[in-house]
């Protein structure tokens, strides 16, 4: 299993619609095969904060959803991010 995690920054007057444009690719990523998980969601402590969390059964389910990133729009409103890949070898209940 492979986790994407982390956050970005934009704009705090820019983050409802930079999540509004981000819409497509969350209803597309959860119709991938090999999705598991997929959400961008506004930080509620910090007003220009975008949380990512992604979980995908393999590195092929990802990559085969990955070759297309952001649009040149979405890239343009970020300031600052931190997304790391972490492969996970077992997994149970909290």
């Amino acid at each position: 299993m492979i986790i994407i995690a982390g956050w970005l920054t934009v704009d705090p007057d820019a983050r409802d619609a930079y999540l509004q444009g981000c819409l497509g690719v969350v209803e597309q990523a959860r119709e991938a095969p090999g999705c598991l998980d997929f959400v961008l969601g506004a930080d509620l402590a910090d007003a220009a904060r975008v949380n990512v969390y992604e979980r995908w059964e393999s590195e092929e389910a990802l990559h085969a959803f990955r070759r297309s990133g952001p649009d040149d729009g979405q890239m343009a409103m970020i300031r600052d991010a931190q997304v790391l890949r972490y492969r996970v070898s077992e997994a149970g209940p909290a």
